[in-house]
C-alpha cells in the first residue's frame, strides 16, 4: 500500500549531506521510527527528531528475520 506524506517541516539544510534532508523530512513527518539507509554516518545526528537510523542488517536482525 502506498502512503503520500504532505510534508510540513522543512530544516534544510539539516544533514551533512543536504541531498537527503527530504528523508529526513519525511520520517518525522510520517511518524517514522527509523531510517533505514546504508549511509549512517549522514544521519548519525537524527535522535533529536525521534528517530533511530540503521542499516538493513540491524533491520532484519531487530524484525527476527535473522539471528
Amino acid at each position: 500500500m502506498i502512503v503520500f506524506q504532505k510534508i510540513f517541516f522543512l530544516w534544510r539544510p539539516f544533514l551533512p549531506d543536504p541531498t537527503e534532508d527530504h528523508v529526513l523530512e519525511v520520517a518525522v513527518a510520517a511518524g517514522c521510527d527509523a531510517i533505514v539507509t546504508y549511509n549512517k554516518r549522514d544521519f548519525r545526528d537524527i535522535g533529536k527528531f525521534g528517530q533511530r537510523v540503521l542499516d538493513s542488517r540491524e533491520l532484519l536482525f531487530e524484525i527476527g528475520a535473522i539471528k
